[in-house]
């Protein structure tokens, strides 16, 4: 029950409102424990009594009884709802605030669609175990406590006789709630991998539709959802059978009652308007057992839930700032890289024994076959990763010892594929600095030579754009984006192939707008063009995680090595193109 808990401590905040919940729970569930007490005096004084004055008290109650009931009922739904609700916003938004302080380390090894699974389906059943079935729970232990009661102030040796066979129902509650609790684990990463394939399908549907695999697509989430069904199947089926299981062993206590109840009334011990009250009441208390039981069974599927949940909130955040850590001041954009290995795994390296120094101001490429650790430099300088060995200094300071807020605000990031969000040009703009007025965001755009298109779209700065900008190209998005990153105006730059993806009419373009942001600052270049780089202060070549050569575009030409060799073979192809 150690997640349960903490599930509740969630309503800590709230527990006036709680409070003020539960009482008219209490009362409105109270409320049920007179119609048993009618049925007595009906049977006991109205019926063998003829009494009169009984009945008219008995009509009085029978209303004002249901008038109070229905107010405290609207107050238990309304409260309980609100805190419900309220629980569960705030359990979604601090798992949201725990995958944003994540590192990239985490989004490497999970997907998209698993991590939408938790905000959504994963959450979704811990509002219904705090929402409706905690309604359900306390009013039927209210019912249940009061029944209790009323049957002892009755007759208590039928009331002891009757809970001979509560330790029968407690043993399978345990037995079934240890199944329930593992097959609702199994839903949720059922769910969470249909939602996992079903975010993929989905975003890559133009890969889908050029290759003809709809149908291929289908068939997989048919698999998925059979899957899915399966496992709802198996918690459905032991739902199924704890209910009746309960069920049958309150039977048992009904038939005890029947017959020793019986057997009192022809002995004159009990009356018999006590006796139906008697069995009332026991119905009372079978009927909160079998709710308390299904309540109980989904609540368990929630713990399940909950598990997931507070699995990836106690996560630790690998890439956080340390207690002493100090904000990063105002910087020229001298760097260094002192002796930097890192692997992503325990496997090979993907950089070792890297070193080099960056003046103000200076633009340094990084060039170099696939997977020759290029962008993992670019990955390591604002700590999206922590380094093995080494260490990477700005302005003398390890990038480790500085917040991370003041640290990445300072650089500059223009990717090879832009992200874009589904709002209008001006927000997407002004994504680089919140605060930036109308004017900075057209002079940005018009640095980027980004203003004009922008003009000619249907609204202008107000067009919203698609999912990911999918309605405007590619060149057009990175102009976009350089945009961005002139708001930001950091001092230390990133381009990360920022215009491989291109042709070359749009390439121009987006050159002429990264030249004009360059200026001045500290520029890194991940260079698959190596026509973007010739005027490069300095190029550094990696082979296998390694320097291997280190020099201007000239001096690289003449040593005949592997630069030269990449540059000839680009020159050759642009030639025979």
């Amino acid at each position: 029950m150690k997640n349960y808990l903490r599930l509740l401590s969630y309503i800590r905040p709230y527990t006036k409102t709680i409070l003020t919940a539960i009482f008219c729970i209490v009362v409105a569930a109270g409320s049920n424990l007179y119609v048993p007490w009618i049925i007595k005096d009906m049977i006991d004084k109205v019926l063998a009594e003829k009494d009169m004055e009984m009945l008219n008290y008995i009509s009085i109650g029978i209303v004002v009884v249901f008038l109070i009931r229905g107010i405290f009922y609207f107050g238990q739904s309304y409260l309980v709802s609100y805190v419900g609700q309220r629980v569960v916003i705030d359990i979604r938004g601090q798992l949201y605030r725990k995958f944003q302080r994540l590192p990239l380390a985490y989004y490497d090894k999970h997907r998209t669609g698993e991590m939408m699974s938790y905000i959504s389906n994963d959450v979704a059943a811990l509002q219904n175990a705090m929402v409706d079935k905690l309604i359900e729970l306390i009013t039927e232990i209210s019912i249940f406590i009061g029944s209790l009661g009323m049957m002892f102030y009755l007759d208590w040796k039928l009331s002891l006789l009757t809970f001979a066979v509560v330790p029968m129902v407690g043993q399978a509650m345990n037995i079934f709630g240890k199944k329930l609790k593992k097959s609702g684990t199994m839903i949720q990463e059922r769910m969470a991998d249909m939602t996992a394939m079903l975010q993929e399908s989905l975003s890559a549907v133009r890969v889908v539709k050029s290759f003809v695999r709809e149908d291929h697509e289908i068939k997989r989430y048919d698999q998925e959802n059979e899957r899915n069904f399966e496992a709802a199947m198996l918690n459905i089926r032991l739902m199924s059978m704890l209910t009746p299981t309960v069920e049958f062993l309150a039977a048992l206590a009904v038939t005890v009652i029947v017959w020793f109840g019986g057997y009192e009334v022809v002995e004159g011990k009990i009356t018999a308007g006590a006796l139906v009250a008697f069995l009332t009441y026991a119905v009372n208390l079978a009927n909160p057992v079998k709710r308390i039981s299904r309540a109980f069974g989904t609540m368990q599927q929630a713990l399940a839930a909950a598990d997931r949940v507070f699995a990836v909130m106690d996560l630790p955040e690998m890439i956080a700032d340390k207690l002493d850590a100090k904000p990063l001041p105002k910087v020229t954009g001298r760097v260094k890289v002192d002796n930097v290995s890192f692997s992503y795994n325990e496997e090979a390296p993907a950089v070792k024994n890297i070193s080099f120094e960056v003046k103000p101001g200076q633009m340094i490429a990084f060039v170099g076959p696939s997977g020759a650790g290029k962008s993992t430099i670019a990955n390591l300088l604002p700590r999206f990763y922590d380094v093995t060995e080494g260490s990477i200094t700005v302005e003398g300071m390890d990038v480790r010892d500085v917040t991370l807020s003041s640290l990445r605000e300072q650089i500059g990031i223009v990717p090879q594929e832009t992200m874009l969000f589904s709002g209008t040009v001006w927000e997407n703009i002004r994504y680089g600095r919140l605060d930036a007025t109308n004017e900075e965001i057209v002079e940005a755009a018009k640095a980027a030579n980004a203003d004009e298109f922008i003009r000619q779209l249907p609204n202008g700065y107000d067009t919203k754009l698609g999912e990911r900008g999918v309605n405007i190209s590619g060149g057009q998005r990175q102009r976009l984006a350089i945009a961005r990153a002139i708001l930001k105006d950091p001092q230390i730059l990133i381009l990360d192939e920022a215009t491989s993806a291109l042709d070359t009419e749009s390439e121009k373009v987006v050159q002429a707008a990264l030249d004009r942001l360059m200026v001045g600052r500290t520029s890194f270049v991940i260079a698959h063009r190596l026509s973007t780089i010739l005027g490069a202060d300095r190029i550094l070549v990696l082979d296998h995680g390694e320097i291997v050569e280190d020099g201007t575009h000239e001096e690289l030409l003449v040593k005949g090595g592997l630069y030269s060799n990449l540059y000839n073979i680009q020159f050759n192809n642009l030639q025979q193109g």
